[in-house]
């Protein structure tokens, strides 16, 4: 193992070794027993915690950071979890994960998605709307997801309700059951059940929104111009990349960010837009931003990672919407991130079955859209800002503290500060990592970063005070609901 994991004394860490508290279990199977309050200090070289990278000795008791000491200071008799050489990073708070449970757990459910978030390094991810049925666009809805979940989550996990046609008026009722955002669509979603806002509905429901405080994050394409390159499409071969590309231009996501910007602007209510692919929009966005106004934007780690020009005709796996756009626009968008323009990247881990993604047909066209990455976010964000010049502090503003933000979570998760959870992810930067897709733990084995070589390892996830991953193995349902406070 890469690191050094000892149970010892003070300052005595030449002592005893750990112990692992394995369940009785077929051999084979990879289920580690929860070790909660098994140390009182976790402590690490390179510990990144207040925008600085350094060493550092981190109290924990009863799921708490209670107190932050110098490395060597430690109490006499104190358990000590030392990660060595390893970099102790926040645990990752992912706010956009499609889970599908219930209704559709075929496409994934709960325990394979949050098994893929503990190995990770993900310890709080936030559940889409859609795809499950019903979908959480109701208090009934969302407390059948909080029914669907019990006993299944490796992490903690909160909720976010859906905006639609006609549901304007009772996002108040839903947003006091406990969701943590809002979340719409501005063009077709794919299901049936979740259906996408116009702009008199969308207007509604973020005033409503603001006058309760609820974030409102939005799918921004516009249909006008996704129907016009409907018909450039029509005329390609729909194998090919380029015909998806074609269908979802630059266009639909600029005009649906210029509305709602405007919106915001009359209203004053928090949008925040999910998954950017477009960067002319970033010109609005800087303008938004500029005015002050309530308004963000996240990017995800495909965006970030692949270039429509290497998609080779048929692979279906990439598919997604908005859609991987060129190397060129990848730059653009890599520049947003470091200046800050782009606040945070998550995954919009949106998985299907084989037959639904086209795999053996390879028509984009008739392929669901959507890439499961919830495993992967971590090493694929971490690779790509590491050869640009960014540092681990970096990463951890866009995936933990960002995150944890935009749905009020700051100063409980994504960051290693004294009141926080004691949630904590033992990576190591350094080490080289070949995705095989067919261990991964998410539900479909499907990954177009399958055979992709990236850079990270992460070793420990814990949650809560407790370890809940470690190389390779798991702990059973250690996961919450997480409501909004």
């Amino acid at each position: 193992m890469a690191m050094t994991e000892l149970y010892c004394r003070s300052r005595n860490i030449t002592g005893l070794s750990l112990q692992k508290d394995r369940l009785s279990r077929k051999p084979g199977s990879s289920y580690i027993r929860g070790m909660a309050e098994g140390f009182d200090f976790v402590r690490g070289k390179h510990v990144v915690s207040g925008g600085t990278v350094g060493p550092l000795a981190i109290r924990v008791s009863r799921g708490k950071i209670t107190e932050l000491l110098p490395y060597d200071v430690v109490p006499a008799g104190a358990r000590v979890l030392d990660a060595g050489n390893l970099h102790v990073l926040p645990g990752i708070v992912d706010t956009h994960v499609h889970i599908n449970d219930p209704g559709r757990a075929h496409w994934e459910g709960f325990a394979t998605a949050t098994r893929a978030a503990a190995a990770g390094g993900v310890t709080m991810l936030m559940d889409m709307p859609l795809n499950s049925i019903p979908p959480t666009t109701t208090p009934n809805g969302l407390l059948t997801k909080v029914a669907a979940m019990d006993g299944k989550t490796h992490v903690d996990v909160g909720l976010c309700a859906g905006l639609v046609p006609g549901n304007a008026a009772n996002v108040r009722e839903v947003w006091a059951e406990g969701a943590l955002a809002f979340k719409c669509f501005l063009a077709e979603t794919g299901v049936d059940e979740f259906t996408y806002v116009k702009e008199d509905e969308l207007t509604r429901g973020l005033r409503g929104l603001a006058d309760v405080g609820a974030p409102l994050l939005v799918h921004a394409e516009l249909p006008p111009p996704l129907d016009d390159a409907a018909k450039l499409a029509a005329t390609l071969d729909p194998r090919t990349y380029a015909a998806w590309l074609a269908s979802r231009p630059k266009a639909a996501e600029d005009q649906a960010v210029d509305l709602l910007v405007r919106l915001v602007r009359d209203i004053r209510g928090r949008a925040h837009v999910v998954h950017l692919s477009s960067s002319t929009a970033l010109s609005l966005i800087e303008r938004a931003l500029h005015e002050g106004l309530p308004f963000s934007a996240e990017t995800c780690p495909h965006y970030l990672t692949f270039a429509s020009e290497e998609i080779a005709d048929g692979e279906t796996a990439y598919k997604c919407a908005p859609p991987i756009r060129e190397r060129d626009n990848q730059d653009k968008l890599w520049a947003a991130v470091k200046d800050g323009r782009i606040v945070q990247v998550v995954t919009d881990h949106s998985p299907s079955d084989a037959p639904m993604k086209c795999s053996e047909s390879g028509d984009f066209m008739k392929a669901w859209g959507g890439i499961s990455s919830l495993e992967l976010g971590l090493r694929a964000v971490w690779t790509g800002a590491r050869a640009r010049g960014m540092t681990i502090v970096d990463v951890v503003r866009l995936m933990c503290e960002a995150p944890a933000r935009l749905i009020g979570m700051t100063g409980r998760k994504g960051v290693i500060a004294v009141g926080a959870d004691a949630d904590f992810c033992f990576f190591d930067p350094d080490a080289d990592f070949v995705c095989d897709k067919d261990v991964l733990q998410h539900k479909n084995k499907i990954s177009p970063y399958d055979r992709r070589t990236m850079k990270g390892r992460v070793h420990r996830t814990i949650l809560r005070g407790t370890t809940i991953y470690e190389d390779g193995e798991f702990t059973l349902n250690q996961g919450q609901w997480v409501r909004r406070a």
